[in-house]
């Protein structure tokens, strides 16, 4: 008999979230990574080459998917960049009459 799973979800959101800080963060990665996926797929008649292709080998052939893939295997990952706001708003405060 199959070994039963908790969920449908192939890599487990689990082991996904252990690569990002958050669920948002995941989220915006994947959907981004997405569109990158879909207009790769979509460009390959024309041969620009400008977008990178998919970075691991996948069964599903859902852009989504294999952007998952992906971030579960390591090969997409994240800089978030800091902004000061302490800074912004001492400027702000200072330039007000």
């Amino acid at each position: 008999m199959a070994e039963r799973r908790p969920s449908m979800m192939d890599p487990p959101i689990e082991s996904l979230l252990e690569r990002v800080d958050s669920k948002y963060t995941l989220v915006s990665l994947a959907a981004r990574r997405g569109r990158e996926v879909n207009s790769y797929f979509n460009q390959l008649g024309e041969g620009l080459g400008t977008i990178v292709p998919p970075q691991v080998t996948s069964i599903s052939r859902k852009p989504l998917s294999i952007a998952l893939d992906e971030v579960a295997a390591g090969k997409i990952t994240y800089h978030r960049s800091l902004v000061d706001t302490e800074e912004e708003g001492g400027e702000a405060a200072e330039s007000q009459p």
